[in-house]
């Protein structure tokens, strides 16, 4: 992933990410938000074939806004692994049905 910084300020930054997403912009997003340091989150993709998405942060007055989006980058993998793991272990305990079972009724995992 590249990344271009577009405007920096004491509490607000503005990057684009170049080859994402509304899929990784959303999870960055929702991830930045729930951080208490973090007075606004957002992105913006201009055009949904040919433009990058622009995400712009603001901390509050406590907080650097590329502190923020590290940590925040930190936590989103941290979800992802908890997301990962819990498919391993949903995997690992479910039975495989039967090509009857398939047709017939959802296996509950």
């Amino acid at each position: 992933m590249k990344i271009n910084l577009l405007e920096r300020s004491k509490s607000e930054l503005r990057i684009e990410l170049v080859g994402e997403g509304h899929t990784f912009c959303n999870a960055l997003q929702e991830t930045l938000l729930k951080d208490e340091t973090i007075d606004f989150a957002s992105y913006n993709i201009s055009h949904p074939l040919i433009a990058q998405p622009i995400l712009y942060v603001r901390v509050k007055d406590r907080g650097k806004p590329e502190t923020v989006l590290i940590e925040g980058s930190k936590n989103l993998i941290k979800g992802l692994s908890s997301l990962q793991e819990a498919f391993r272990k949903a995997f690992k305990d479910a039975k495989t049905p039967s090509p009857s079972q398939v047709e017939d009724e959802p296996q509950n995992i």
